[in-house]
This record gives C-alpha cells, structure tokens and sequence, in this order.
C-alpha cells in the first residue's frame, strides 16, 4: 500500500470512528432495556411543540446532583421545569451553554427551574465544565445507570445530544429542543409559552 493510500485510509477511518462516536440507530430507551448504552446520536435543530390535550404523563425521575444533592420530579411540580441533555465532550453543548445560562437567569425568578442531564461524564468533570461555562444551574449525573434519561425516554424521543425539554406545570413534555440550541430566544419564548398556562387544577 502506497503511503498516500495509507494516509487516505487513516482519514477516512478517523471521521468513520468520530461519527459513529455520536451515532447510533436504536432507540436510546431500548439500549437501557437491553443494558447496551452506545451513547448519542447527532440530532438536526429542530423544535416540537406540544399541545395540552396532547401531552403524555407527567415524567417521574430521580437521581443525583454533581454536588451531591438528591433531586426528584417531584421537587419541580407546579412549577416549568426545563431540562438539558449534556456530556462535556458535546461540542454542541458547549456552544449552547451560554444560551441556557441566559434564559435560566432571564426566568429563575418566576417560577421555572432548570435541571442539566449529565449523560456520560462523572461530577467532577460536570463540575469543571460548569466553572469553564459559567453555567450556575445543578445538573443531575446520570452516567451510572442512566435511570433520569431512561425515565424521559419512556414519554418523549430523546434520540440526540444536546436535547432540551420544557416541561409543563403539571411535569409533562410541552416542548422539545433537538440538537443544539440555535438562540437564547427560542428556549425564552417556549418557556414564557408554557409558563402562561393556567395552573393545574
């Protein structure tokens, strides 16, 4: 083999091996089920909202922060929960870190909560990458059992990395962000949306 078809070889088996990184064809629900967690697929930008009378059950997850702290759903009900799929390694979610910080400071104090989904990464590098980002929401580490993603699974497509659920007052999906967030904005007027809802009865 000549040295460009070895260099030709190498280029093309170096982008084979950093999609199939991001990539795979099962459901990520399934992959739990069967205890194969392959990891995360590349997701085009788009937005899916959901109306009320569509919306499945309320999600019912529990899991542990990067600092330690138990979190429930239960803890968010009542209130707009959004909540973020991240590993560090993400290049998406690093670019759309910002973002989230931003709207998590435009609505902290009007009763929406945000929540982090740390995929794949252990608390002190979720920890590092909180400091390198400025982002000041927890985020629960899921990388052990997967549990809190399995969770969402059950009730709404979570088939890509970075993806962003709203979740509406009574803990059901309203909106879903697949892939990276394209502006501050976009995250600001789902939130604003679901939070101008009547209360649940």
């Amino acid at each position: 083999m000549t040295r460009g078809r070895v260099v030709t070889t190498a280029v093309v088996m170096l982008a084979v091996l950093v999609l199939a990184g991001c990539a795979s064809s099962d459901s990520l629900a399934q992959q739990y089920r069967d205890g194969n967690e392959k990891g995360y697929i590349a997701g085009e930008f788009q937005v899916v909202e959901i109306p009320e009378p569509d919306r499945g059950e309320p999600v019912a997850f529990e899991g542990v922060t990067e600092t330690g702290d138990s979190v429930t759903s239960d803890d968010y009900r009542g209130g707009v929960l959004v909540v973020n799929f991240w590993y560090a390694a993400c290049g998406p979610c690093i670019v759309e870190a910002p973002l989230l910080e931003e709207v998590w400071q435009e609505y902290q104090d009007q009763d929406v909560a945000f929540l982090g989904v740390n995929t794949y990464d252990q608390p002190a590098t979720a920890l590092s990458f909180a400091r390198d980002n400025n982002v000041t929401y927890p985020s629960v580490i899921d990388v052990n059992d997967g549990k809190v993603k399995l969770a969402f699974a059950q009730v709404t497509p979570i088939q890509a990395t970075p993806t962003t659920l709203v979740l509406d007052r009574d803990g059901r999906v309203a909106a879903r962000i697949i892939g990276q967030l394209a502006s501050a904005s976009i995250l600001s007027t789902l939130v604003a949306d679901t939070l101008a809802e009547e209360n649940p009865s």
